[in-house]
C-alpha cells in the first residue's frame, strides 16, 4: 500500500522482518492464513500489475507444494485412500497446504518489499553500517534494468542483421547463447568504466559525506512501536506453546487460551496494519477534496 512508502526506510523494514518472520517459523494455519491474507491485500493494494496472469506462477507453485507432500510423504494416522499401494494420509494433505501457504505468503511479502524497499531506502540502511557493502547492492540493482534493456538491444540488433531466428529450437539456441555472450562482454568492459570512474572521482581515498532525505518522525516512532509490541505479544504466544500446532501423528491444536487469542489478535493485527493506514489516508484525501 502506498502509505506504507511514506515511512521510514528502517521502520518499513521492520515491519517487513516482523511480519515473514513470524510466517516462515511458525507452521499454525491461523496464522499462515493471516500472513497470506495480508500479504496478498498488501501487494495488490501496492502493485499497479493486478492481471491474473501476474499470479498464475504463484498459484502453480502453491498446487504443487500442496500436492507433492501427500504424494511423497505417507506419515499420519488417517488415511484417506490409498494410491498404487502408497497411502495418502489427512496429516500429510494438510501439513502440504500450511507449508505451501507460508512459501507463498512469504513470497509474496517479499514482493510487496521489493516494491517498498526501493534502492535508495537500501542504499541509507545498510549505507551507515556497511559503505561497500551498500554501494555493491546499489550497484547490483542498478545493473538489473541494465542488462534487461542491454539484452533487448542486443536482441534486436542480431534480428535486424538476421543472425537472431526463431525457426526451431537449434537456431533459438544459437541465437541465445550469441546474446549472452554479447551481453557478458559488454557487462565486463561497462565494468572496467565504471571502476576507472571510480577511482578519477577519489573513490576510497578518504571518508565521504552522504546525503538522504529520510528524517525519522513522530508517525515513524508510533508505528515502530505498534508494530514491535504486536510482534512481541505473537512471539510469547508462540513462545509459551499457545499456538502450537502438529501435524504428525495426528493434527493436534494447542487448548485454547487468552494468551493464544492474543496472540491471534496480535499478528492479525500486524498484517493489516498496511491496510489501516490506507483506509485512513483515503478518508482525509476524500475529506479534504471536499471541503475544497
Amino acid at each position: 500500500m502506498k502509505a506504507l512508502e511514506a515511512y521510514h526506510p528502517a521502520v518499513s523494514a521492520v515491519y517487513f522482518l516482523a511480519v515473514a518472520g513470524i510466517a516462515m517459523f511458525c507452521m499454525n494455519p491461523i496464522l499462515q492464513a493471516l500472513s497470506l491474507f495480508g500479504a496478498l491485500l498488501l501487494f495488490l493494494s501496492n502493485s499497479r500489475n493486478r492481471s491474473v496472469s501476474s499470479h498464475a506462477g504463484f498459484l502453480l507453485l502453491f498446487l504443487l507444494f500442496a500436492l507433492l507432500n501427500p504424494l511423497f510423504s505417507h506419515n499420519g494416522a488417517t488415511v484417506l485412500f490409498v494410491l498404487n499401494n502408497n497411502p495418502v494420509t489427512l496429516e500429510s494433505a494438510v501439513y502440504g497446504l500450511v507449508a505451501a501457504g507460508m512459501i507463498l505468503a512469504v513470497l509474496y511479502w517479499f514482493r510487496s518489499f521489493t516494491q517498498i524497499m526501493t534502492s535508495d531506502k537500501l542504499l541509507y540502511l545498510f549505507g551507515k553500517l556497511s559503505p561497500k557493502l551498500s554501494l555493491i547492492l546499489s550497484m547490483g540493482l542498478r545493473y538489473v534494468p541494465l542488462f534487461q534493456s542491454q539484452v533487448k538491444k542486443i536482441r534486436a540488433t542480431q534480428t535486424a542483421l538476421g543472425l537472431y531466428k526463431e525457426d526451431n529450437l537449434i537456431d533459438r539456441v544459437r541465437g541465445e547463447l550469441r546474446v549472452f555472450s554479447i551481453t557478458v562482454t559488454w557487462a565486463l568492459e561497462n565494468g572496467i568504466t565504471t571502476a576507472d570512474s571510480m577511482e578519477a572521482r577519489g573513490y576510497g581515498i578518504g571518508k565521504r559525506s552522504h546525503f538522504s532525505l529520510f528524517r525519522f518522525r513522530l508517525r515513524d516512532g508510533i508505528f515502530l512501536a505498534i508494530t514491535l509490541v504486536l510482534f512481541g505479544l505473537a512471539c510469547v504466544s508462540i513462545c509459551t506453546g499457545a499456538l502450537e500446532f502438529t501435524c504428525y501423528p495426528t493434527l493436534q491444536w494447542a487448548a485454547a487460551s487468552p494468551t493464544g487469542a492474543v496472540g491471534y489478535l496480535a499478528y492479525g493485527g500486524l498484517v493489516l496494519m498496511p491496510a489501516v493506514l490506507e483506509t485512513e489516508e483515503r478518508i482525509k484525501w476524500k475529506y479534504l477534496r471536499s471541503s475544497i
